[in-house]
């Protein structure tokens, strides 16, 4: 059993996650006949996937997507829609990121380039790459207001643009 204040300097090191998953071992009997190293791997893991989703979820939140529901496995390659199942596979590596590559989406109304851009976007924050999603009106509105502002705003509004890995800029709609 581990002491209250044991789980209290835990806290303090906002170590929050291996506190919780250190009594769910307290109160399993099968924790209690392991050993210290397997417990505390377990421990380590426990936290260590928490932070993982944690950080997942902060990024999908802050990239601002209109919707988090679409992903690439869904991808339909129908021969209309002439998608190069080889290209999107290879988007989804991330490697266009790494290289510092541009993805400019074209076709007809209707034809999900913002549904694939959406899903590119929740790749690249499932690989822990900053993302995010604006409107291209919007997007313009707020640097020329900040731009006739004379309070700095422009230059912090830059600054936090240049922080994100990947824009996805939606020009319509």
């Amino acid at each position: 059993m581990t002491s209250n204040e044991t789980k209290r300097k835990l806290r303090e090191m906002r170590l929050n996650a291996m506190v919780e998953i250190l009594e769910i071992q307290e109160q399993q009997p099968e924790y209690q006949q392991m050993d210290f190293e397997d417990k505390f791997e377990l421990i380590v893991d426990g936290a260590y996937a928490r932070q993982q989703s944690n950080k997942l979820s902060r990024l999908l939140h802050s990239a601002d997507f209109p919707s988090i529901e679409p992903a690439l496995a869904e991808v339909d390659y129908l021969p209309d829609r002439k998608l190069d199942r080889k290209l999107i596979q290879k988007l989804a590596t991330g490697s266009y990121i790494r290289e510092h590559h541009n993805i400019i989406l074209m076709g007809a109304s209707g034809n999900g380039k913002t549904w694939l851009a959406n899903a590119l976007g929740i790749e690249a924050c499932r690989q822990f790459y900053k993302v995010k999603y604006v409107r291209l009106p919007e997007l313009l509105d707020d640097l020329a207001v900040a731009k006739h502002e004379a309070n700095g705003n422009f230059h912090k509004i830059l600054t936090r643009y240049k922080k994100v890995a990947r824009f996805i800029i939606k020009l319509a709609n």
